[in-house]
């Protein structure tokens, strides 16, 4: 993979950070709402609750693979699969630019 590649996956991942970034912001902001004092509008929002963290938890955890990514754009090491050593593989790097194992050992 070329520099240029490495630039626009840069420029991926930095854009799909803000994205997730802004997300857990808004879950954020909608979790400091207190809870309806009817308990069955409390029922139907604690429901809600435990959609919106699992939404978090997946964002909060796709947002940290996006920063190792990014780390390993910074040392060298991006586009090598962290368990074997071989590349990750441009075309696994192009539809997720988050991948830090080839297909063979991330499977």
């Amino acid at each position: 993979m070329q520099k240029a590649d490495f630039q626009r996956l840069r420029e991926h991942l930095l854009e799909q950070r803000a994205v997730l970034k802004q997300r857990l912001d808004t879950i954020h902001e909608h979790a400091r709402n207190p809870l309806e004092r009817d308990s069955e509008e409390q029922a139907a929002q604690l429901g809600n609750l435990e959609v919106v963290s699992a939404l978090e938890n997946e964002a909060a955890a796709e947002l940290n693979a996006i920063d190792l990514a990014l780390q390993r754009l910074e040392d060298g090491s991006f586009g090598i699969c962290s368990s074997c050593g071989e590349p990750v593989g441009d075309a696994r790097l192009a539809a997720r630019p988050s991948a830090a194992m080839c297909v063979k050992c991330a499977a």
